[in-house]
């Protein structure tokens, strides 16, 4: 089925400097996730489980290894109308510039959206982490006759001023909205939340830069080349003159948009009961399918430890940590509330054979490291007795194989740090 109401617009977001080192050779959407997904794999699964199967990815930043993913993974029949395609910036003779914002993207690529049949368009972001079931959005902007819906997330006052913030009247129709207020400015924007978020101190309604817009609408808005975001004018200026309805989403949710963020999102997974659900066989994160082998474990004591597929390990202790596919760990390591992303390929024996002779550290952790606090970017080559041990005491530093934020480490994707090496 398909769902022929609606068309997904999937925006890959801004150059994602906050994300460095990780977005310096991909986009954001493309950031690997709990060690085999994809950020993008986000949204599109959410998408496709509500049988909206039409979905635009608009992107301009290192799009390469966005475009093979998307290209490698979602693949539909030839007799269906499903697609999830890439719309990069594109200068044309009406545009001659980059994206500027969220809605000059989706203004600059609307000639190939309305080559579709559509009544409303959901928009959503590439970087961001949750499971969403937009029907339950998609009827009650329709029961309630709005004509742009917007999620909302609840918040404590901490979080508040990190989000646009609205108010709402009996009916859940928005009747005012701020973008990211000081915390001096908070006082009366509380809203009417349930008791379990009342109870948790969640009182202010947190857009999460999900929207839905009515067809003719979106039309109209993006004939106006003024307005260049959705959250800091598009939706404000909406308020008063349009039915800006108000999504209420209690779920968990978290935006992918810094280094301490991302960490915390990955690691997060390992717990007991997490609160991202990767398990919930109704709401399937879907990716690439991949033909590896099971991972190999000789001699590694595990715990709260999620390990992907085609690895090698002969680590001593692997705790609180994500590894991802194809990783390689040496004898005697330990690999401690890290996430280590793992590698693009498997190095074949002549290829080790040449990084002996040449003195170079094979793909992956070598033997007798410690390696606590730290993101492994793919492909990266740590060293034998190599000590990396991330902490707030460490300054942020931005060197050549690796940088420092938020007392996080990471090693940057295909560097390879020497034998004996300690950060700590």
């Amino acid at each position: 089925m398909i769902n022929k109401k609606v068309l997904a617009i999937i925006l890959g977001g801004g150059q994602g400097s906050r994300l460095s080192p990780l977005t310096d050779k991909r986009s954001k959407p493309a950031v690997s996730i709990a060690g085999k997904y994809r950020l993008v794999d986000i949204p599109i699964s959410n998408c496709i489980h509500c049988d909206i199967k039409r979905m635009f990815v608009l992107t301009q930043f290192n799009s390469a290894s966005l475009n093979r993913h998307i290209k490698n993974t979602y693949t539909f029949s030839s007799f269906s109308e499903a697609f999830v395609d890439i719309m990069a910036a594109e200068q044309t003779p009406e545009n001659k510039t980059w994206f500027q914002g969220t809605a000059d993207a989706v203004r600059q690529s609307m000639h190939h959206i309305l080559n579709h049949e559509f009544e409303y368009v959901l928009i959503l972001s590439g970087d961001q982490l949750y499971q969403m079931d937009f029907d339950d959005m998609l009827q009650q902007h329709i029961d309630k006759n709005a004509e742009i819906s917007i999620a909302t997330l609840p918040v404590n006052f901490n979080d508040a001023t990190q989000f646009g913030i609205l108010k709402t009247d009996e009916e859940s129709f928005i009747s005012s909205f701020v973008e990211k207020p000081s915390a001096e400015k908070l006082k009366g924007w509380e809203s009417e939340v349930d008791k379990e978020m009342e109870e948790e101190g969640r009182h202010y309604l947190a857009s999460m830069g999900i929207y839905i817009f009515n067809r003719d609408l979106l039309i109209e808005l993006m004939s106006n080349p003024d307005t260049i975001d959705f959250g800091k004018e598009i939706i404000p200026d909406a308020i008063g003159k349009n039915k800006v309805l108000a999504y209420q989403y209690k779920g968990y949710w978290t935006d992918i948009g810094t280094i301490a963020s991302f960490f915390e999102a990955n690691i997060g997974l390992t717990d007991e009961i997490p609160k991202f659900d990767l398990f919930d066989t109704s709401k399937t994160v879907l990716t690439r399918p991949r033909i590896l082998p099971p991972s190999k474990i000789y001699g590694t004591t595990l715990n709260k430890a999620m390990i992907a597929d085609g690895c090698i390990i002969n680590a001593e202790k692997i705790e609180t940590a994500v590894i991802g596919i194809r990783s390689r760990i040496g004898k005697g390591s330990q690999i401690l509330n890290t996430y280590m992303i793992g590698a693009n390929v498997y190095q074949e024996m002549d290829d080790m054979a040449k990084d002996i002779e040449e003195g170079r550290p094979h793909i992956g952790v070598g033997e007798h490291c410690v390696i606590k606090n730290a993101i492994i970017d793919k492909d990266a080559r740590i060293g034998n007795n190599v000590t990396i041990k991330g902490g707030k005491h460490l300054k942020d530093a931005h060197e050549e194989a690796y940088v420092v934020k938020d007392g996080i480490v990471v090693i940057k994707r295909r560097a390879i740090i020497p034998n004996g090496f300690t950060l700590q």
